[in-house]
């Protein structure tokens, strides 16, 4: 009969992460319960609404400051190519309060709130 081998250590460490991270409530990790394809869709959906939103946006901007705002072609298009900008400036400014401040899960949470909350206001 073949012998087979367990892995993992006998005093279950093997069980948790080994890399320090811990939850919201300071305790250990099961590795069995977090993240994989859970939170992976949860982050796919939420990029994948983000950028439709992002595009539908864009590209009918410039018609919208021009007709509804009735702003010249010239300043309508500056301030879509500053909101492009900006668009692209804010997640440098993310990772530096994720890094310095809040942590990579409050920051997505809080901005993704911010962005809930303003969505919701303008419909």
């Amino acid at each position: 009969m073949a012998q087979v081998e367990e892995k993992g250590s006998a005093d279950g460490r093997d069980d948790y992460t080994q890399d320090g991270t811990v939850n919201l409530k300071g305790g250990p990790i099961l590795r069995s319960k977090t993240g994989r394809w859970r939170a992976c869709s949860f982050i796919v959906a939420y990029e994948v609404f983000e950028r439709m939103a992002y595009y539908g946006i864009a590209t009918n901007l410039v018609i919208y400051l021009t007709d509804r705002l009735h702003q010249g072609i010239v300043t309508s298009a500056n301030n879509v190519t500053n909101w492009i900008g900006t668009v692209w400036m804010t997640p440098i400014i993310g990772a530096y309060i994720a890094d310095a401040y809040l942590g990579r899960y409050w920051t997505f949470v809080t901005a993704s709130a911010i962005y809930l909350i303003v969505r919701f206001q303008l419909l």
